[in-house]
């Protein structure tokens, strides 16, 4: 409100200019000439004796901008140079354009816009993207990915983007989707700093994992059986990829191929070709390990029991649709009559994930 003030004072300066101008169109021709050349012979003493003129405030620029409108300008402009009006009526135009956009498409109702806010408050991890899936899979509620970005904090930073396979990899891998399964490790440190390594199955189609082996000691063997319980006696899966690391060993390979199943190697030192595995592992980090200290191999476990069960029911994917792996009851069947209102006959239920780390919302129908 404090620069209410001088705006009255520049808009009741307009208005006498005005009213000034009204008067003068009612004089005859003849006082109209007389009156201006008896003022340009009071301006020119001011010019013979270089004093300098007052700075024009905001009013004063914008009258002699309309006036200069009505006649021809360039002879009677003595105060300032002529670039500088031309630059003070760019600049009316400007400030005119910047107030027609706010008149633009209207703001996202403020309960949403809170619930956007305390989304990305709460889910520091989360990206627009990320915010706009879970209204649009689990609450019904269209809002596009840079709508979500306009309401979110200013501090935050979003993720970085997208890897792009290769051309015909990607395409083998795409077309083959339901029938792979990809394979990877990770460390993790405890806080006695103890190494901590974990084996994680993804099925390439539907982005769910399908196990998690958590050991102190990999092997051969070890990885193995991990496999054997990851993939079930009647599978759809024909593709099994991993990387050329010693733990994959031949023994490995012809128990897999044993299976059914056939082992696909990725080339040396290129980790993009078993990109949907590595980014459930850089998923892992972003949004879980990177946040908690694990005391044991047994608290490593139990937090990735948590964290993956949340990944498959609760968390949609963007490659999905995005969608979730594992759909829960109770989503609705389709988006809400309107795209930006909840609906009045439930509410918002939130259950937090890992203490609070994460979030899932859902919709909750009220009793009756």
């Amino acid at each position: 409100m404090a620069g209410f003030p001088p705006l009255l004072s520049a808009v009741s300066r307009l208005l006498l200019d005005f009213a000034g101008l009204l008067r003068r169109f009612l004089k005859s021709r003849a006082s109209l000439a007389a009156e201006n050349l008896f003022l340009r012979k009071q301006l020119a003493l001011f010019v013979e004796r270089k004093v300098r003129p007052q700075r024009a405030d905001g009013a004063a620029r914008l009258s002699l901008v309309i006036l200069s409108r009505f006649f021809d300008w360039k002879d009677a402009l003595v105060v300032v140079k002529p670039a500088t009006l031309i630059r003070w009526h760019r600049l009316g135009f400007r400030l005119l354009w910047q107030w027609k956009i706010r008149l633009g498409r209207p703001r996202l109702p403020r309960d949403l816009r809170n619930l956007v806010a305390a989304m990305a408050r709460d889910n520091p991890s989360w990206g627009e993207e990320r915010i706009a899936a879970e209204l649009s899979v689990k609450l019904g509620i269209r809002v596009s990915a840079r709508t979500v970005r306009k309401y979110m904090p200013r501090d935050w930073r979003g993720r970085p983007g997208r890897t792009v396979d290769s051309l015909r990899w990607g395409s083998f891998v795409r077309n083959h989707a339901r029938a792979i399964v990809a394979c990877d490790f990770l460390a993790s440190v405890t806080a006695s700093f103890r190494m901590v390594y974990v084996l994680v199955v993804i099925e390439i189609e539907s982005r769910k994992i399908v196990h998690c082996g958590v050991t102190s000691n990999p092997t051969a063997g070890w990885t193995t059986q991990r496999l054997r319980e990851a993939i079930p006696w009647e599978h759809p899966y024909r593709f099994l990829i991993h990387d050329r690391d010693s733990i994959f060993s031949e023994a490995l390979d012809r128990s897999v191929a044993n299976m059914g199943i056939r082992v696909l190697k990725t080339p040396v030192r290129a980790p993009k070709a078993n990109a949907y595995c590595e980014r459930v592992i850089g998923t892992i980090r972003r949004e879980c390990l990177d946040f908690l200290i694990p005391i044991s191999e047994n608290h490593v476990r139990m937090i990735l029991g948590e964290w993956i069960s949340h990944y498959n029911r609760g968390r949609p994917h963007s490659s999905l649709g995005p969608g979730i792996p594992e759909p829960p009851e109770g989503l609705p069947v389709e988006l809400q009559s309107h795209r930006h209102r909840l609906p009045k006959e439930a509410r918002i239920a939130v259950k937090p994930i890992l203490g609070g780390l994460h979030h899932e919302y859902r919709l909750e129908k009220l009793a009756a």
